[in-house]
């Protein structure tokens, strides 16, 4: 079964579209092209210092030709890495997290991370103010803030060029990671998961709430024989899913976030078993809310209901879904892809089709006139997006 829903994983990564969703932004690859809209806080949408705005998809200036394979959007900045193995990062540099040394100031255009020069690479994921990169050969480096050790290295340094996590050498290949606001999570070939960072939230899943400043294997997945394929690092917990389909959640379990039928914190994974009848392929959180796609191409949620994000017109936003749901708003459409930011989510369909919902009022869901969308609405990429066009005219 691993190796099955391994293949099912690669096929939603190497589809021809990926999309991203930040803090008040999108970003999307299609093709040999990406694209971003929403708000251009610190440059996070690499179209220069003149850009305030992109009410819709516009096509972002990459100094390569060479396609981007996958992309991380977070806060205020966004890593892309391209099918050469390249890096480019852009947005805010707070603690250098842009991993350019130490410039310290935001980068407004993608700009090659020089650092990893010669060091093929195939995911990245970006943190608050800080940023993981994961190299073709399964290794792990980060850079930027360090505060709760979440860069993995033993200590509290900040670090302005990406370090590589010496600690997890020894580990085995690497095939996944994932950052949340200030900690990190890394997926072993062999299906340990690794965390390190704040265990403030409870979302090192160790039980205990210390900081941990390298990383540590999560011992009730690796003693239960448990092998996880994917995580997904929300802002206050976590979602995984599992060889067999099976899906685990960690953390805080505040607004039903954690889908076990309540607001109960989880200090170390707990199977969901509502979903255990069910295939799933992947897993996504954010702020206090998840989802799960399913095999099929439906899509169940949990958690906050704020501003429409979660998918449930019918709901107000002071609801919360503590269990699993289907979005009957996304029926009839096969989703591939969800991503959900702050306010926000966007799905891919197999087809490709494009659908957000939730909060717009920084053009996030690339819609110039509407505030937010309670319903799934699709987003088009306008035909001018196809040309590169001066930034001032997003």
């Amino acid at each position: 079964m691993l190796n099955s829903l391994n293949q099912k994983n690669c096929l939603l990564t190497s589809s021809q579209m990926k999309v991203a969703s930040g803090r008040y932004h999108t970003l999307l690859a299609r093709g040999s092209s990406v694209y971003s809209c929403g708000s251009n806080l610190c440059g996070v949408l690499g179209h220069g210092s003149d850009t305030t705005q992109c009410v819709a998809f516009s096509r972002i200036s990459l100094p390569t030709s060479s396609p981007v394979i996958h992309l991380s959007a977070n806060h205020n900045h966004a890593a892309f890495v391209t099918r050469s193995g390249e890096v480019y990062t852009c947005g805010g540099n707070t603690s250098n997290c842009c991993g350019h040394g130490d410039i310290n100031r935001p980068v407004f255009r993608p700009r090659l991370v020089d650092a990893l020069e010669g060091i093929p690479c195939k995911q990245v994921a970006a943190g608050h103010n800080f940023t993981m990169f994961l190299t073709a050969e399964g290794h792990v480096y980060t850079c930027g803030t360090n505060s709760s050790g979440q860069l993995g290295h033993g200590d509290n340094v900040d670090r302005s060029t990406p370090k590589l996590v010496e600690f997890l050498k020894d580990a085995g290949a690497m095939v996944q990671i994932s950052a949340g606001p200030t900690y990190a999570l890394a997926v072993a070939d062999d299906g340990t998961v690794y965390s390190f960072g704040s265990g403030t939230n409870l979302c090192l899943g160790h039980v205990e709430q210390q900081n941990s400043l390298q990383p540590h294997a999560i011992a009730k997945l690796k003693r239960s024989g448990v092998q996880i394929v994917s995580v997904s690092a929300g802002d206050e917990h976590v979602v995984a899913l599992d060889s067999s389909g099976y899906v685990y959640t960690w953390g805080k379990g505040y607004c039903g976030a954690l889908g076990h039928g309540d607001e109960i914190d989880k200090t170390s994974p707990e199977l969901l078993t509502s979903l255990t009848a069910h295939l799933a392929v992947q897993v996504c959180a954010s702020k206090r809310k998840t989802f799960v796609l399913i095999e099929d191409g439906s899509v169940y949620g949990f958690g906050w209901t704020g501003f429409g994000s979660l998918g449930f017109p019918n709901l107000r936003p002071s609801d919360k879904v503590t269990k699993p749901r289907l979005l009957d708003s996304l029926k009839g459409h096969q989703i591939s892809q969800i991503s959900t930011g702050l306010y926000h989510t966007v799905a891919v369909t197999r087809k490709g089709r494009i659908f957000g919902f939730g909060d717009n009022e920084r053009a996030q869901l690339g819609h110039d006139m509407l505030r937010g969308c309670l319903e799934p609405t699709e987003i088009f990429v306008p035909e001018t997006a196809l040309m590169v066009v001066p930034a001032s005219k997003c």
